[in-house]
């Protein structure tokens, strides 16, 4: 075992030991014993490599390596959080930071602005995507991170940042005084009403006040009389549990049961229930996930699910069935730890991944469909366990075509968009805006100057399977139907900008129109083209269709 493993075990059982977690199971002798060994092997240990290893060390670097790399071993959601991260300890459980409110991105050695949200500092004092960052207070930034310039834009609220950008299509340098505020991300990304009188919202996360601000738009949505509901939870990783089940109760009577936890500390087991009367009482219901709908998101929709109170659309969820909880240590650090799994009120469990196990690669072990256990929903819907929350109705994402994949990260869409924003001082509302032909032509024309490349990955697989072929012996007796192959397999630039079109102006478009209507306006134009949203409100507006899914 070399030393940074040996050194990884002891910092978890002094992390355990000056936390206290272990104290309510360390009752045998043996368990002591082995504590105290290993502390005393860490301090014997750290002493000796202060003493005699040929270089300086650096301790804090060594301990907080050896501590992530054994934590690693265990889940990805039991992190260590050291002192000088403390902002971010608060970010993730508030969505609070104080900065300049915007997103920022990474290209050709410097830092640009990718999204300013709207309404924050960086937006009202006049920054856009596609600004490239320059200097902050005169520190150039050019060679930094995004982590990097993310820390430099942060600081106290009224203090004011001053910024020198580059902005595409200017020669000359822009000057900003932009000053921090405290930053809220409101985790209701947008509500509304679509057609047929259903109420929409999408919630993009669980944190703190997120309810509030869920009733808030559910009481907007009711003052327009909307005869039927949507909840979007696409690409939601959850967050805080208490958030959910106040969530639900605006949907299920007063004291419903909407999850129980349990782990290894049996005083720690708590069972939730809803606290209020129901808000949104008996309007039909569809819930919108997907692969990316986690944690707190699964709660929500499994618990509705399994109260038969919505109709979940989408695709099977990710599967996140454990529960964490943030632990002091000494020195101001932290541990966000995994301490319970959750079981949500058919009393089935969803998590997907068995970290106790391990394949032969040492990869976790996901719980296969076979080995799942089937529960009944409140009105006898049969639903199973493992493997995250299995919609009523699926819909199954459209597989992106590959040269999108490459548009998008080599930010070919993006740069377009900025010129495309040069140009034009407004656009059409983000339900009626779509680029032109000729739009689309310039489009063609920008993607040849950029010295834009692509591999097709069937092409790449192919080039696996020939060197199989000759290795196994059979390279000369395929060698004329790989040739043939190879010869189609060819990127044609010119030739799949146009097959694919639909699908590239449909990114187009959705990029063009976050700079005139930032994140909100990107949503109105994407659930105009969105099949499970489609599939929804034709759920909603079949009662006959929407009762037999329910089991009514």
């Amino acid at each position: 075992m070399s030393i940074l493993k040996r050194l990884s075990l002891a910092a978890l059982l002094l992390v355990l030991a000056t936390s206290g977690a272990w104290s309510a199971n360390t009752n045998t002798g043996d368990k002591h014993f082995e504590l105290s060994k290993n502390l005393d092997i860490f301090n014997a240990l750290f002493r000796d490599l202060d003493a005699f290893y040929v270089d300086t060390v650096n301790y804090q670097k060594l301990i907080t390596s050896g501590i992530n790399d054994m934590l690693s071993d265990l889940d990805p959601y039991t992190i260590y959080i050291p002192e000088d991260q403390t902002d971010f300890l608060k970010e993730l459980t508030t969505g609070e930071y104080a900065g300049v409110g915007a997103e920022i991105g990474q290209k050709n050695g410097y830092v640009y602005i990718n999204e300013p949200f709207y309404g924050k500092p960086a937006q009202k004092a006049g920054l856009k995507a596609g600004d490239i960052l320059l200097s902050l207070d005169g520190v150039a930034l050019k060679g930094k991170t995004t982590e990097q310039v993310s820390n430099l834009l942060k600081g106290q609220p009224q203090t004011v940042v001053k910024l020198k950008i580059q902005r595409p299509g200017i020669d000359k340098p822009l000057y900003f005084n932009v000053t921090r505020e405290k930053i809220t991300i409101n985790p209701v990304v947008y509500y509304g009403v679509l057609k047929n009188n259903i109420g929409y919202v999408m919630l993009s996360g669980f944190t703190e006040n997120a309810a509030d601000e869920m009733q808030t738009a559910l009481q907007y949505l009711l003052s327009k009389h909307i005869t039927s509901l949507m909840i979007d939870l696409r690409n939601n990783p959850g967050g805080i549990i208490d958030e959910a089940v106040k969530m639900v109760g605006f949907f299920v009577p007063k004291g419903t049961e909407v999850v129980s936890t349990r782990g290894k500390v049996k005083a720690w087991d708590k069972v939730y229930r809803t606290q209020n009367e129901p808000i949104v009482p008996s309007l039909p219901m569809t819930v919108l996930v997907d692969g990316n709908t986690a944690s707190a998101a699964e709660i929500l929709s499994g618990s509705l699910q399994d109260l038969d109170r919505a109709v979940i659309v989408g695709t099977r969820t990710f599967g996140k069935g454990l529960v964490q909880s943030i632990k002091p240590l000494p020195y101001d650090g932290h541990l966000k730890v995994t301490t319970a799994k959750y079981y949500i009120p058919s009393g089935r469990c969803i998590q997907a991944i068995n970290y106790a196990e391990r394949n032969a690669d040492g990869s976790p072990m996901r719980v296969p469909d076979s080995l799942t256990h089937v529960f009944k929903t409140m009105d006898g819907r049969l639903v199973r366990d493992g493997g995250g929350i299995r919609p009523d109705v699926e819909v199954k994402d459209s597989t992106p075509v590959n040269i999108t994949y490459y548009l998008y990260t080599q930010n070919i869409i993006f740069d377009f968009a900025t010129q495309y924003a040069l140009k034009h001082l407004s656009i059409a509302a983000p339900e009626q805006f779509g680029i032109t032909d000729a739009d689309y032509q310039n489009f063609i024309n920008f993607v040849k100057s950029q010295h834009f490349h692509y591999t097709l990955q069937s092409a790449t697989l192919l080039n696996k399977l020939i060197a199989t072929a000759k290795m196994e012996g059979y390279g000369d007796l395929a060698a004329t139907d790989f040739k043939s192959l190879q010869s189609i397999l060819v990127p044609n630039i010119d030739q799949d900008l146009m097959r694919f079109k639909p699908d590239i102006e449909k990114l187009i478009n959705g990029e063009i129109v976050k700079r005139y209507y930032y994140e909100e306006g990107a949503v109105r134009y994407s659930i105009q083209h969105d099949k499970t949203v489609d599939k929804a409100i034709e759920v909603l507006d079949n009662n006959a269709e929407y009762n037999k899914l329910l089991g009514k």
